[in-house]
This record gives C-alpha cells, structure tokens and sequence, in this order.
C-alpha cells in the first residue's frame, strides 16, 4: 500500500498560484503589446529585436506580478 499524501492548507498568500496567473497573463497580454509595439520600431538586428523584448516585457511582467499578487492578498481566504 503506498504512503499516504499529505495535504498542507496554508494561510495566507498562495504564491504558486500567484507565479502561475503572472506567467500566463503575462504572455496574454505581453506578446500581443510587443508585437503591436515592434511594429512601429526599426528593428534590423536580432540583438536589437531582444532588446526590444526586454525593455517592453519587463515593466509588464512587473505591473502583472505587482497586482496578482496584491489581488491575492485581499482575496485570501
């Protein structure tokens, strides 16, 4: 008979919750800004292109986590 799994209820910020719904709406709404935003940018070299990425995912990436987590915290049961 194999060992029994344990559960752990814990309280408080469920943060792999909050790494996960970050990672995903990150990418729902971080992809389509940079496509949208390289539209209008020369970008000639794969460096620049990266760059590009970077400077526009990063706040992004930023603002998503900041308010995740902040929906989290006041939704916690």
């Amino acid at each position: 008979m194999p060992e029994r799994v344990e559960t752990t209820t814990p309280d408080g910020v469920d943060y792999g919750w909050v790494m996960q719904t970050t990672f995903v709406v990150t990418i729902l709404v971080g992809a389509p800004l940079v496509a949208v935003l390289s539209a209008t940018t020369p970008l000639p070299t794969w460096a620049d292109r990266v760059e590009f990425a970077i400077r526009v995912g990063a706040p992004v990436w930023l603002v998503t986590s900041i308010v995740v987590f902040a929906y989290a915290r006041r939704n916690q049961t």
